[in-house]
């Protein structure tokens, strides 16, 4: 037996990757319905090879008789929506930042706390964190359970998918038009990004941090152990698909290159790829369209006294944003929802 799913969202960049993986991952469907503004209203989306979708209305549509919804649209359009589709007896999992930080709203990342999956009942919602929390957190939890970590101090490169389509449409017509000797617009970030870095991702808070630092920061408290401290700076780079991060940690007791690397390399979602050598690490360009965080440039760092430095690279489209939902969904789909059970 089938589950019927909604993607919210279904014409964005995340939601088309979602209605993807669902599709290569052969989630049990009988109903997929893409949902997404007035605007989008009758466009085509595609599932999998084969089937063609047409999108409804979101402000519309009725989700009595939905099983699970697959959110994305955007956090102010979640805040109305999610709540509404929760009521009508759907599990939403949100993509947006809405209500991660919600004490009745489970923040999951699968391969790390899937056991928090079981608060939805509270509220009939999951939320799916930040991109770059969901990687950090991936490649941080092996070490975590062999040796307490303290401490973490993280610089992101975060891809400009990860503002949409509007932000990878900027990096293109900028370069082109730099090539083309044209002075380049800006509308979605507020500096010139193609052949530069903006260290600026989300609005200001008082402390100086920028939100997305925020983030980093609550989510892994939340997520993993709310003991470790987390410093982070976000940094948007000229790059279409793939976050990457320089990762810094203190441990409680001594961690040694060989063991954090036997760790990641055993656990689930994680590959390693780590030779001393021209080639022998990942960037960017190499895990788009990958499932798996990647680890690199593992190394001691000597400045603390249980130290190690590493490089993580992922797909901000599928592990960070749509692959983490869709695993959210497969684990209650298997153990929590009554349809298994019958």
């Amino acid at each position: 037996m089938g589950y019927r799913v909604a993607v919210v969202g279904a014409t964005g960049n995340v939601g088309r990757e979602i209605l993807q993986i669902l599709s290569e991952r052969q989630f049990p469907v009988d109903d997929v319905i893409p949902l997404a503004s007035e605007r989008s209203a009758g466009a085509e989306v595609s599932f999998g090879e084969d089937q063609v979708l047409k999108v409804q209305r979101l402000d519309t549509f009725d989700f009595k008789g939905i099983d699970i919804v697959l959110s994305s649209p955007g956090a102010k359009v979640s805040a109305v929506f999610a709540p509404k589709a929760a009521a009508a007896g759907a599990v939403v999992i949100d993509n947006t930042s809405h209500f991660r930080m919600d004490p009745d709203v489970p923040l999951v990342v699968p391969e790390v706390n899937p056991q928090a999956i079981a608060g939805y009942k509270k509220k009939g919602i999951i939320a799916n964190p930040n991109c770059s929390t969901i990687q950090m957190l991936v490649a941080l939890k092996p070490l975590h359970d062999v040796a307490r970590i303290k401490r973490v101090v993280v610089a992101t490169y975060q891809s400009v998918s990860g503002a949409g389509k509007e932000g990878m449409d900027e990096l293109f017509n900028q370069t082109r038009g730099v090539y083309m000797n044209q002075q380049p617009e800006r509308t979605k970030f507020t500096k010139q990004i193609a052949f530069n870095v903006i260290p600026h991702i989300d609005s200001f808070m008082q402390d100086g941090a920028t939100k997305e630092e925020w983030k980093m920061v609550v989510e892994t408290k939340k997520i993993l152990d709310s003991n470790i401290e987390v410093i982070a700076t976000c940094v948007r780079v000229p790059v279409f698909i793939g976050h990457s991060e320089a990762v810094n940690i203190e441990f409680e007791s001594e961690m040694s290159v060989e063991n954090a690397r036997a760790a990641l390399r055993a656990f689930k979602g994680i590959t390693v790829i780590d030779h001393r050598a021209d080639e022998g690490y990942v960037t960017p360009l190499e895990c788009a369209g990958e499932d798996d965080v990647f680890v690199s440039r593992i190394r001691k760092d000597p400045t603390v006294k249980h130290g190690l430095a590493m490089w993580v690279v992922s797909d901000n489209l599928r592990k960070g944003a749509a692959l983490n939902a869709v695993q959210i969904a497969e684990v209650l789909a298997q153990e929590h929802l009554a349809k298994k059970a019958a």
